[in-house]
């Protein structure tokens, strides 16, 4: 009689096949295997890797002898995996079949239909960072203030919320386009228009926006911003193009308002709200900038010469009706050549000359 002991540690787990075919699991201890007649071999393998690999594996998870040592994963074409293993994540199985050992370590497997694209779970965020998953989930994290709009195949699915988001690869082309729901502000510069009295300038526009839709802004066009800078600046020709530059320049806040006008009815269908819109600058071209210089000059000068005028006017009739006060009335008169003397002496010396008769005597009578 022939035999042969296997020794087979507490870490490991012995696969013995006789005559080529698997008849069970050998655990842990000292083994005497007879080979009388029969051709008995044991594969001796470390239960410290969960994950069983072998030539054989199909013959060894289909024969019913693993019992619950092991546990036997068969998954689908539509059908993942995910493997945890002593509470963390160890890898995501496609369709295949495959074999874990229990025991050494705790093992969990986590099987989904991936016909449903989205995976959801607790704590995907957690395993949402490892390598690994990229290779079986297309994985996207909608931020703080955004929304997700999210196609299969570009058909739309639903709008998502901030947070992480993970979906199967290998089903349907799942997108997510991520809208920023917070105001923005766009500059339309450098618009070159003529006015109705054929004067060229230079504009420059500012915007201020916010996305209330997201749908609509992700489906209606490629890219929002664009599109609203454009219907802002052809909003800018119609209605300076219908104004002469003294009406533009007099009445800037009703021409930004009518541009605004015309394009919210754009913007809503773009999915936005058009907040505002402003005239920041408007620059004229170098002749013109000094052909308004010297009217405006000529304005003032002519205001200021008029003003002068109307002064001079007034103190004359001020001086006018003085002198007839003064002439109706001699004592009023003489309280003011009191107030002229009273304001010469004040000065200093007074010195009288006096060279016709009875002038002395006059201006005696007045001191």
């Amino acid at each position: 009689m022939i035999y042969k002991q296997i020794q087979i540690q507490t870490y490991e787990a012995g696969l013995h096949f006789v005559d080529g075919e698997f008849v069970g699991v050998l655990m842990p201890g000292r083994h005497r295997l007879f080979a009388w007649l029969r051709k008995q071999h044991v594969d001796i393998v470390s239960r410290r890797d969960p994950w069983l690999r072998h030539d054989k594996l199909d013959v060894i998870a289909r024969s019913g002898k693993l019992a619950d040592q092991a546990v036997v994963v068969d998954l689908t074409e539509h059908e993942r995996a995910i493997v945890m293993i002593d509470g963390r994540f160890d890898r995501i199985l496609k369709p295949g079949l495959y074999v874990y050992w229990n025991g050494v370590r705790k093992v969990e497997i986590e099987r989904y239909d991936a016909r449903e694209v989205r995976l959801q779970r607790d704590h995907l965020s957690r395993i949402a960072r490892e390598p690994a998953v990229r290779l079986a989930l297309d994985v996207c994290e909608v931020q703080r203030f955004h929304r997700g709009v999210l196609f299969y195949d570009g058909k739309y699915v639903e709008t998502l919320e901030p947070g992480v988001y993970a979906f199967w690869k290998e089903t349907v082309d799942a997108r997510v386009v991520e809208i920023d729901l917070r105001e923005q502000t766009l500059d339309v510069a450098g618009q070159d228009i003529m006015t109705a009295d054929k004067v060229t300038l230079r504009l420059n526009l500012v915007a201020t926006y916010r996305v209330v839709d997201p749908l609509k802004a992700a489906a209606a066009t490629i890219d929002v911003q664009q599109a609203l800078y454009r219907d802002a600046q052809l909003a800018a020709r119609a209605v300076i193009g219908a104004r002469e530059l003294d009406a533009f320049l007099t009445d800037k806040e009703n021409v930004a308002d009518e541009i605004a006008a015309i394009t919210r009815r754009r913007a809503e269908t773009l999915g936005l709200e058009l907040i505002s819109v402003g005239v920041r600058d408007a620059i004229l071209p170098g002749e013109m900038k000094d052909l308004l210089n010297k009217v405006t000059q000529a304005k003032k000068a002519a205001e200021a010469n008029l003003i002068f005028r109307r002064e001079e006017t007034a103190a004359m009739r001020s001086q006018a009706n003085t002198a007839r006060l003064l002439a109706d009335n001699p004592t009023l008169m003489r309280l003011r050549e009191l107030e002229v003397l009273e304001k010469i002496a004040a000065q200093g010396k007074l010195n009288i000359v006096v060279g016709e008769k009875g002038l002395a005597d006059r201006i005696v009578n007045l001191l």
